[in-house]
């Protein structure tokens, strides 16, 4: 459901529940000093709804860029009926309705990592946030004040939120080299650990380069005896657990459950608009050093607050209800719901690797490990292979006939080499090609988007 003519009416829908629930109290004079003459709002409107066709087209399959995804409909329609009414998902008279849905739906979430304890277990503690770079900031926080004399370990390909989180929590950066293929060099990580500084690792099971999985079971079993909390960052990669219990391509998920800390973005893969993250706990007693005094909050009701235990204070409650009405309609739980959608990603990323592997113009860097593609045009010097592209890139995006949007990537010399020993490495590094498909319908675009593709390699520099 794309077309704005069927949102129209639901729309519509939404504006005349919130007329009603208005209705409730007595009316009063809107006072002048915001009131906007008709003619003046419309051609502010005009001006915003011109300014924002200076986008990318995320919501079409072109948009092979990066990790952009359209939120559904269900999602803008909960986040519109909330929004309405604009809760704070802070203290209960500020979202009474709203954190209500943020607990149903953050129940939801750790019960697919299993770190609910099983059986609708509230053992865990868990909330939203404005992104994911808010909740690992808050995962490492927790990890910081659990063991403020130790470092956190940080894999290479590890989204470079946590080295400035770390800088700004003042929490030393322990390095671990990574593999070839982008994940966590484990034996390196064993290593460190055995040195004793180690107080927590970040796995990551989705790099936002390569979409690379660290090997979650591995690194538990190392962890474990010394004393190493892990924190999973599966901010990208997270909705792929749906998939575990039957293909092995992504059995690391299958030990989320032993994580002590877990991050996804429902803003990623989940439909959801920005900004939604979420933040996990397996052992709900780390609420304890959330505690904080306020004169002035907290009083309307002798329940759990949600600000209590948030690092953020004030907190969109439109968030949470659209995740709510979203999960109602594709929930996480069964073999409906998100899990075929997930699938069909994987699936258009499987396809179009297939099709770049059996190209005499392009060769894959790796096989895709979620839905992640890197490529580069088929050349033996790494010089000419940034040179090509970087001109692929632009020719595709600038096709008259349907304009492809890629991404890029740049590799370091001995990764590539790694990777590709047969090219000739005369560059530090090699930028190459990078596609998120993300959106179920690249399955059935993927053939036209290698077309496309093919078409920009071989147009004419400068055209």
């Amino acid at each position: 459901m794309t077309v704005a003519s069927e949102l129209e009416p639901l729309f519509a829908r939404v504006l005349a529940a919130h007329r009603t629930w208005e209705a409730r109290w007595p009316g009063y004079e809107e006072d002048e000093t915001v009131r906007v003459p008709p003619a003046r709002l419309e051609e502010a409107l005009d001006e915003l709804c011109a300014r924002l066709g200076d986008n990318y087209p995320h919501f079409h399959p072109l948009y092979a860029g990066q990790m952009l995804k359209p939120p559904h409909p269900a999602a803008l329609l909960g986040q519109l009926a909330a929004a309405l009414v604009n809760p704070n998902n802070h203290a209960l008279d500020g979202g009474r309705a709203t954190a209500a849905m943020e607990k149903e739906a953050v129940a939801g979430i750790a019960a697919m990592f299993g770190l609910d304890g099983g059986a609708g277990g509230d053992r865990f503690l868990g909330h939203l946030t404005a992104s994911g770079t808010i909740a690992n900031l808050e995962a490492l926080w927790i990890a910081r004040e659990l063991h403020p004399e130790r470092g956190i370990a940080i894999g290479a390909d590890a989204h470079y939120t946590h080295r400035r989180a770390c800088a700004l929590l003042r929490v030393p950066v322990l390095d671990v080299p990574s593999r070839a293929d982008g994940t966590m060099d484990v034996q390196a990580f064993a290593r460190l650990a055995e040195s004793g500084g180690v107080g927590t690792v970040v796995v990551t099971l989705g790099t936002t380069g390569m979409g690379a999985l660290d090997a979650l079971p591995e690194v538990i079993a190392i962890a474990r005896p010394l004393g190493v909390r892990v924190h999973v960052d599966a901010a990208y990669g997270g909705y792929f657990r749906l998939l575990a219990d039957d293909d092995p391509a992504f059995a690391v998920f299958r030990a989320t459950a032993e994580a002590d800390s877990l991050v996804i973005d429902p803003h990623k893969q989940g439909l959801q608009p920005y900004g939604c993250g979420c933040v996990l706990f397996k052992d709900g007693e780390v609420a304890r050093l959330y505690h904080h005094e306020s004169p002035y909050t907290y009083f309307s009701s002798p329940e759990h607050h949600p600000g209590e235990t948030t690092l953020e204070c004030s907190r969109a409650g439109a968030a949470a209800a659209a995740l709510w009405l979203t999960m109602r309609l594709f929930p996480l739980a069964g073999a409906d719901g998100m899990r075929p959608i997930v699938r069909r990603c994987r699936a258009a990323a499987v396809r179009f690797a297939q099709q770049i592997a059996a190209s005499l113009t392009f060769r894959l860097l790796a096989p895709p490990a979620l839905d992640i593609v890197t490529y580069f045009p088929r050349l033996t010097r790494a010089s000419a292979i940034t040179a090509a592209s970087h001109h692929v890139f632009e020719a595709a995006a600038a096709s008259r006939e349907a304009p492809l949007f890629l991404a890029k990537l740049k590799v370091d010399r001995a990764r590539f080499a790694a990777l590709c020993p047969d090219v000739e490495i005369d560059a530090d590094e090699v930028t190459v090609l990078r596609s998120c498909l993300m959106k179920p319908e690249h399955l059935a675009w993927a053939p036209r988007l290698f077309e496309h593709l093919e078409r920009a390699a071989a147009a004419p520099s400068g055209a």
